[in-house]
């Protein structure tokens, strides 16, 4: 009995921990928000209209959580989970919009409007530690008057820091992550309740009938004040594409019973003081706190929030760029795993690098958060529309509802979705132009490198090489067996490669054990164990072996080769040799791509990590044979 109840609560400490672990990963960037969406969406409303505005604008934010985070995002899109893991690629791989007869040849539209959705999260990841931060420190200007020369040094200072410390990993700070965050959200909820006490009439802003007048009063607001009020839910993605790293049921948990009740007493607090004092609306979070102390220490407690904010966009999009480049739609970059029992905690040097260097500029260049607003929306609603679009083949495909109702309520999500989305279009010139250019030149590369690898694949690994059986050229008199083992690299699982025809082409021999090894990424999160590895016997001491991997995991070939030793294959890791293609990128072919696409992809491929390091293979195990390729 004792071991049941032991068990128990075992159990319920760990759905509590998780539920606090989600609370700075999934909700650090909308924890953050109510710094500035109440703040800039009553800047728009006349000075003697904000305390009747006011209602108006609590009920499109409150509403706007409720049918965005609560409804489509918590309660429908997050059962669209592919084993377990969330974000914009498991809809890709969940809707079957990357597979089909042409997925082979071409880029599909389908897959094209999905990886400009994950291309404008990245854009966002470069605006959100700006505006976090920016806003965070903007609260010395409240507290200690004159220190305006400081804000933007100081601001930097700390986005170095952030930066310069994910190289050392980020499970340090996970580990303050929820703490922190729990004081945060609890905090928000208790001041903005202390001031709901002072103005209850603030209350009667759930009903939705003041949004409603609000647009009927004022028509020409419409677009600014929707283009403010979305900053509430701009962390809205990371609610599940976070949510391999604590299930479904911990982010829900910790969204209804903290995070949305602490995030709408806030914001009905700051309504209340703002129907108070409609004049003094500078910074109507800060003044939820008495002056002194209390108003400091809110202060600093807002910097940790908006670094745990930043730091969980940071760490989504190295997992995004990872799985960009497992599915084949990136460059290979290194990757370094920075906690070896958490997977998912990795460091990408390069991004890291433009990151920091796009943030720090972004704080340079808007010089506050007032202005760095106005670059904040258009790509987050972008996204949300495109997750709408893979969302529908979801239901059809995968859970085979009917077109009808799918469509129905994909519409109704649409309608919200590009109510936002058209409503930032007019920040466009004022800064919305920044993450769009982001996103638009990631795009380009994720098409350019995909374009490529699909022309080369058809070109150099076609059916005329596929049909070569090395099992048949092995048993030829005219091939000498020398002692000692040969692992060849194989971009196709079937065939020969072209690396072994130039070596037997050259040195006529082969080694007594040769391996034809294919390293494939399925559209699964993980691969369990069992189903990693296949092995099959081509005859005369050849070998093929595919080791399968998800689009969350990096390729391990030591691992796969001491399996194939395990396996019976004479092969010694420690003193084999690997074999590998070396592309030779040259224009003036015939490549379904543009000029300009044909000059990137070859710039890329000079500059992509070399596949023996991807592998993390020793230089001194490697031949590389040269192997021109005409686009």
């Amino acid at each position: 009995m004792s071991n049941a109840h032991s068990s128990a609560d075992s159990a319920s400490g760990l759905r509590i921990g998780l539920a606090i672990g989600a609370l700075g990963v999934v909700f650090g960037d909308i924890g953050t928000s109510p710094l500035y969406a109440l703040r800039e969406s009553i800047e728009h409303l006349p000075v003697h209209e904000r305390a009747d505005g006011v209602f108006g604008v609590l009920s499109l934010i409150f509403w706007s959580l409720a049918l965005v985070v609560s409804f489509k995002y918590a309660t429908v899109v997050m059962r669209a989970d592919n084993k377990g893991e969330g974000g914009i690629f498991a809809l890709l791989a969940l809707g079957g919009l990357d597979r089909g007869p042409q997925s082979k040849k071409k880029i599909t539209w389908g897959v094209l409007v999905v990886l400009a959705g994950a291309a404008m999260i990245c854009g966002e990841g470069v605006i959100t530690p700006a505006i976090s931060v920016l806003s965070a420190v903007e609260g010395l200007q409240v507290i200690l008057p004159g220190m305006e020369d400081y804000v933007i040094p100081i601001c930097i200072v700390i986005l170095i820091a952030l930066f310069w410390v994910q190289r050392h990993g980020t499970h340090r700070i996970g580990a303050m992550f929820g703490p922190v965050m729990l004081v945060w959200f609890s905090t928000l909820g208790l001041l903005g309740l202390y001031h709901i006490f002072t103005a209850p009439a603030v209350l009667g802003s759930l009903n939705p009938i003041h949004a409603v007048n609000l647009f009927q009063h004022h028509p020409e607001l419409v677009t600014k004040i929707l283009g403010s009020v979305v900053l509430a839910i701009t962390g809205v993605e990371a609610l599940y594409a976070d949510m391999g790293h604590f299930g479904r049921e911990a982010i829900l948990r910790a969204w209804y019973g903290l995070v949305l009740p602490g995030l709408t007493l806030n914001y009905f607090g700051q309504g209340a003081y703002v129907i108070a004092h409609p004049e003094h609306t500078a910074n109507p979070f800060l003044a939820l706190a008495p002056e002194g102390p209390l108003r400091g220490a809110l202060m600093l407690l807002s910097v940790f929030a908006a670094i745990i904010a930043s730091q969980a966009l940071i760490s989504g999009t190295f997992s995004l760029v990872r799985q960009a480049m497992q599915l084949g739609y990136f460059p290979r970059l290194k990757v370094m795993h920075t906690n070896a029992e958490q997977r998912g905690q990795i460091y990408v040097p390069l991004i890291n690098f433009g990151l920091a260097a796009g943030a720090i500029a972004t704080v340079l260049l808007f010089k506050s958060s007032s202005a760095l607003a106005a670059a904040y929306g258009i790509a987050v609603t972008g996204t949300m529309a495109v997750t709408t679009f893979a969302l529908f083949f979801v239901m059809t495909r995968r859970w085979k509802w009917s077109i009808i109702p799918a469509a129905l309520l994909c519409l109704f999500f649409w309608s919200i979705d590009l109510g936002f989305f058209f409503a930032n279009l007019p920040k466009f010139f004022d800064g919305g132009w920044l993450p769009i250019a982001i996103g638009l030149t990631l795009l380009a590369t994720m098409l350019t490198w995909k374009s490529g690898r699909l022309e080369i694949q058809e070109k150099v690994y076609g059916d005329a090489i596929a049909g070569i059986e090395l099992g048949d050229i092995a048993k030829s008199s005219h091939i000498f067996r020398v002692p000692g083992s040969a692992i060849f690299m194989v971009g196709n699982p079937t065939g020969t490669p072209l690396a072994l025809l130039h070596h037997l082409k050259a040195n006529k021999a082969l080694q007594e054990t040769v391996v034809l090894l294919t390293i494939l990424t399925e559209e699964v999160p993980t691969v369990p164990s069992e189903e990693r590895l296949t092995l099959e016997e081509k005859g005369s001491g050849v070998w093929r072996a595919i080791g399968r991997y998800g689009y969350m995991e990096s390729p391990n070939v030591a691992e796969l080769c001491g399996r194939i030793a395990e396996a019976g294959v004479k092969v010694d890791v420690q003193s084999t040799t690997f074999y590998f293609n070396r592309e030779m990128i040259v224009g003036g072919g015939n490549a379904r791509m543009f000029e300009w696409q044909k000059a990137l992809y070859a710039f890329l491929s000079r500059n992509a990590r070399p596949v023996k390091d991807y592998y993390q293979i020793l230089p001194t195990q490697v031949i590389e044979i040269g192997l021109p390729v005409q686009l």
